[in-house]
């Protein structure tokens, strides 16, 4: 059995990552599996512990950090979030396509560490359109927002880091075009094993 590609979705905050992937992860086709990040932040409404997040306390974390146990981790807002390294190997060593929606610090290590990862950028149309949607959340305080704001301006000048930009104009379209794009690494990734 073939192992599993590496798929990296970054972007800035409130661009639509998570709305894309739910589209997305339906094609049964791409034989994907998601990578749920771990988190010491707090849950927000309707998220679930072990199915949007793996939320845990921030002394699990640093530990996890200490025994090198994250394929990629990064620090926002006061918060932690990284991928646990076990659960991807795991999956990928299963031929599953695995699929880590991360923040740009962590996209970076992951690519310096797997360097054959697939790494797709989501943009907004316009910065202004960001800023719509992330206070549309109405979870944050505003500074949290213009904190967000000022993060995703600096993030926007990473873009060339990546293999693949795609804009979220239309969630539907941006996951469509996700879908080509994985397919055709699935190809060459069979090509290769021939």
């Amino acid at each position: 059995m073939k192992k599993g590609l590496l798929i990296i979705l970054s972007g800035p905050s409130g661009v639509g990552k998570g709305t894309v992937r739910k589209y997305f992860m339906q094609d049964s086709e791409l034989n994907l599996a998601y990578s749920l990040s771990m988190t010491t932040r707090k849950p927000r409404a309707g998220e679930q512990d072990g199915v949007d997040y793996l939320f845990v306390e921030k002394e699990d974390f640093e530990k996890a950090i200490e025994h090198g146990e994250l394929l990629e981790w990064a620090e926002f807002v006061g918060n932690y979030y990284g991928t646990p390294m076990s659960q991807v190997e795991k999956l990928r060593n299963e031929g599953k396509n695995v699929l880590l929606e991360i923040e740009v610090q962590g996209a970076k290590q992951v690519a310096d560490k797997v360097p054959d990862a697939i790494s797709i950028f989501m943009i907004p149309p316009t910065m202004e359109e960001l800023a719509k949607r992330i206070r549309g959340r109405k979870s944050e305080a505003e500074e949290v927002v213009q904190e967000r704001l000022a993060k995703a301006e600096k993030e926007m000048e990473l873009i060339k880091d990546y293999k693949y930009v795609v804009c979220n104009d239309d969630p539907e379209l941006a996951a469509q075009y996700i879908g080509l794009i994985v397919k055709r690494h699935m190809n060459d990734n069979e090509t290769l094993a021939q």
